[in-house]
C-alpha cells in the first residue's frame, strides 16, 4: 500500500492532469471526483497554488500552465521545499540585533522567522500560522490584527493596515506569487496586495522578496508594487537567468541559493 505522502501527490498529480484538459473546476466537483472532502481539496490546492501551477478564486481554480506542459514537468515538492528552506536562511541571515521587521503572510516569510536564532528583533507580521512557529527567546512577535483569510490564516483589511501605518521598520521580508520587470510584484490573493504594498512602504531599509526559482519571471493579476519597491531578491539557482539579468538591470542585488548548504551567492547591481 502506498504511504500517505505518495496518495497525497499521485492526488495533486490527477487534480492537474484534470484541470490541464479542463482549464478550471470548483472545489465540490473536485472533492466529489476524488473521492475526499472539499478540505482535503483546498489544501491540495494550497500545495500546487505555491507551486505556481494554479490559481486559486472564489470556490474554484484554473490552470496556469501552458498546454504542452504536463504534471511530470512541474516542480517537485521535496525540491521546492528544500530551496525554500535555502531561501529562508538567506533572508534571516541579513537580519541583525535590533532590527524590526516585517514578515507577510507567505510560507517561505514563516521559514525565515524560523531560521532567526536567538537574534534579538521585532517582528511584525500578518501570518496568523506565526503563533505555531519555532523562534528565539528574544524574537518578539507581534500580529497586526485584521479579518483572517482563508487556510493561509492571513490577516488582511483595515485594521491590519491601520496597524502597518504607524510602525516604520528597518528591513522586511516578503513573499511573492511572482515577480518580474514588466509585471512587478504580483500575488494571487487581492486581499494581501495592500498589506505587501503598505509594508514595502514603511520600510527605511533592506525590502527583501524571496521566491523559489519558478516564480522569477511570472506576472499573476494582483499587483503588490514595482520592482524599484526593493531593494534585494534571494532565490534559488533554478530561476531562469535572463529573468534574472533583467531584475539586476534594475538595481536589485540578487542573492542566489541551492538546496544544499553551499553558501549564497550574491549578484552586484
Amino acid at each position: 500500500m502506498k504511504n500517505s505522502k505518495s496518495m497525497i501527490q499521485d492526488r495533486q498529480n490527477g487534480i492537474l492532469e484534470y484541470l490541464k484538459k479542463n482549464n478550471s473546476a470548483d472545489v465540490n466537483h473536485l472533492a466529489a471526483l476524488f473521492h475526499v472532502t472539499p478540505m482535503t481539496v483546498r489544501r491540495d490546492l494550497d500545495a500546487l497554488e505555491s507551486q505556481g501551477s494554479v490559481r486559486r478564486f472564489f470556490g474554484g481554480v484554473e490552470y496556469l500552465s501552458g498546454p504542452e506542459d504536463t504534471a511530470a514537468a512541474l516542480p517537485d515538492t521535496d525540491s521546492v521545499s528544500l530551496r525554500k528552506s535555502a531561501i529562508a536562511r538567506a533572508a534571516a541571515a541579513m537580519i541583525e540585533d535590533g532590527d524590526t521587521v516585517f514578515m507577510n503572510s507567505s510560507s517561505t516569510a514563516l521559514l525565515a522567522l524560523e531560521e532567526m536564532g536567538n537574534k534579538s528583533i521585532f517582528v511584525i507580521t500578518n501570518n496568523g500560522r506565526s503563533l505555531y512557529a519555532r523562534r528565539g527567546g528574544n524574537v518578539e512577535l507581534f500580529l497586526t490584527g485584521g479579518t483572517v483569510y482563508g487556510q493561509k490564516q492571513s490577516l488582511v483589511g483595515e485594521f491590519a493596515l491601520k496597524t502597518l501605518s504607524q510602525v516604520t521598520a528597518t528591513k522586511c521580508i516578503i513573499g511573492v506569487s511572482g515577480i518580474s520587470v514588466t509585471g512587478g510584484i504580483t500575488s494571487t490573493v487581492v486581499q494581501e496586495t495592500t498589506i505587501n504594498h503598505q509594508m514595502l512602504a514603511r520600510c527605511s531599509g533592506d525590502k527583501i522578496v524571496v521566491a523559489e526559482g519558478f516564480k522569477i519571471g511570472l506576472k499573476h493579476n494582483f499587483f503588490s508594487g514595482n520592482v524599484s519597491d526593493i531593494t534585494h531578491l534571494i532565490t534559488d539557482s533554478t530561476a531562469d537567468p535572463v529573468q534574472l539579468e533583467k531584475l539586476r538591470q534594475q538595481n536589485i542585488k540578487i542573492i542566489l541559493v541551492d538546496q544544499s548548504n553551499t553558501p549564497p551567492q550574491a549578484m552586484g547591481c
